[in-house]
């Protein structure tokens, strides 16, 4: 993964739990009664959520990407291992095979 790849994904990260932590914030320090802050709380986040959507977005689209590519090798390594392990299960085999095969009378 590219070191901007990275960045991207930890900016959007960011945001996110810079929004998220600011609207926990807002709620807990407010003074007002409950179905206003409500209502402040959900304008604020549909106004966040819509200005910094692309943004979001494509950090999203990044990172899932990222999961993808990861998965893949992970896929990758696992077959590996599988047929290194056959391979050296089929060279037993094929030893006792050959120790089997000689006659002791």
């Amino acid at each position: 993964m590219k070191n901007e790849d990275k960045s991207s994904i930890g900016f959007g990260l960011g945001l996110l739990m810079g929004v998220v932590g600011g609207i926990v914030a807002g709620v807990l320090y407010a003074p007002r009664p409950g179905a206003e802050m409500r209502k402040k709380v959900k304008d604020t986040v549909c106004d966040l959520a819509e200005k910094y959507s692309p943004e979001i977005n494509e950090a999203k689209q990044q990172a899932l990407e990222s999961i993808d590519l990861l998965k893949y090798k992970l896929e990758k390594q696992y077959k590996k291992f599988g047929n290194m392990l056959k391979s050296k299960k089929m060279r037993r085999a094929k030893e006792l095979e050959d120790i089997n095969d000689y006659d002791f009378n």
